[in-house]
């Protein structure tokens, strides 16, 4: 007997979103595909403007798509307005009557959806108290915070038991303290809704990072990369997502040797060991005397004396205390671009002063070049 066919929760199908004007033409998003399984949660994570806010639209449907299919757990819904799709969304606006009191802020939805009168009252006190804002029904959105009002925001998504979820930049409005409370308040919500598929477009790495379960980095209208948050963390497949995911070192180097999964490259006049990961699709495998990126995250670089082990010269440009670190830049012999270190603490150091550079031990992970990038 066959088992049957779970269809993912969310499938866009080679997508594409245009707006025209006049005679120009916008693309907002190009051949986007995506799946999401019943249960996960996908980060769609990128810059403003490369099409991660469009694609939500297209699944909530706010925009046509001009090219291509979005289906819900196996249901072509390209066509369907937004009401009939049964999708709950969030925006970082909030979105709430001001002139409603939170009941009936959370009760719009469902009575929208003809959910029976009957039902309402409990169905909105268990979306409430799911938030945590069960005791503050009868206020007005004026008189609460602007997380509370999130909350109601995400209570009236979830009052509809919707099996698609959509979170569009919720915690961009807020500052910076509500961020980290809030999201250590929908790290608990995916935990209460097993079931429910949620994608969460952010420009936040750290959001993606603490939610989501796949990352996928969006640049230019187009998917550029996407896996599990520690696979990109690590292994970045390209040099845009190791540099916007982290904030990583692009060393330009040479590989010298490869053997398995670790090669030996030179940075400048040193040779470093490197993580060798095997190559995506459509990716050559690394060659002898080829140019490549060696990845090098901040957090892992060193400073010490010039003429310690394997060190690098470099010449501190300048030093920016954050609280709980200090970064510091550095112009490196024989590397193009400044290199950036995160010390912990507050380190003082000078602009001017001279350091050896040291690397950890493999020294970061290769990257494939861009294509037409200029040799090291």
């Amino acid at each position: 007997m066959r088992s049957a066919i779970v269809e993912p929760a969310i499938v866009f199908d080679r997508v594409g979103v245009s707006y025209r004007s006049g005679r120009k033409t916008t693309v907002a998003l190009t051949d986007f595909t995506l799946r999401v399984a019943e249960g996960e949660t996908v980060a769609l994570l990128g810059p403003s403007g490369s099409g991660k806010s469009t694609a939500l639209k297209a699944l909530a449907g706010f925009v046509r798509p001009t090219s291509g299919a979005v289906r819900l757990a196996g249901r072509d819904v390209t066509d369907l307005s937004p009401a009939k799709r049964g999708i709950g969304v969030v925006v970082q606006s909030y979105a709430l009557f001001p002139h409603m009191s939170v009941h009936s802020n959370v009760a719009f939805g469902l009575k929208s959806h003809r959910v029976p009168r009957s039902e309402i009252g409990a169905r909105v006190t268990e979306a409430l108290d799911m938030v945590g804002m069960g005791a503050y029904a009868q206020r007005l959105p004026r008189e609460l915070s602007g997380g509370q009002q999130q909350r109601v925001a995400i209570a009236r998504a979830l009052a509809i038991r919707p099996k698609v979820l959509l979170l569009d930049e919720p915690l961009a409005a807020l500052d910076a303290q509500l961020r980290q409370s809030m999201l250590g308040e929908l790290q608990q919500l995916r935990k209460a809704l097993p079931d429910t598929a949620m994608l969460y477009v952010t420009h936040d790495q750290s959001e993606a990072l603490a939610l989501a379960d796949r990352i996928a980095v969006m640049r230019d209208a187009r998917l550029l990369d996407i896996d599990t948050a520690e696979n990109l963390w690590r292994r970045p497949p390209s040099d845009f997502t190791a540099a916007f995911l982290g904030g990583a070192n692009l060393l330009p180097c040479m590989v010298n040797r490869v053997s398995g999964g670790s090669a030996l490259v030179t940075v400048g006049s040193r040779t470093l060991r490197a993580q060798a990961p095997t190559p995506g699709v459509g990716q050559e495998n690394w060659a002898i005397d080829s140019p490549a990126l060696l990845c090098v995250r901040p957090h892992t670089v060193r400073l010490g004396g010039t003429g310690d082990r394997d060190a690098l010269r470099g010449t501190v440009t300048a030093a920016v205390w954050r609280g709980a670190t200090t970064r510091v830049h550095l112009a490196v012999d024989g590397v193009a671009d400044e290199i950036t270190a995160d010390l912990a603490g507050h380190v003082d150091t000078a602009v001017g002063t001279v350091v050896g550079v040291q690397f950890p031990d493999p020294a970061g992970v290769l990257i494939p070049r861009a294509v037409g990038a200029q040799q090291p």
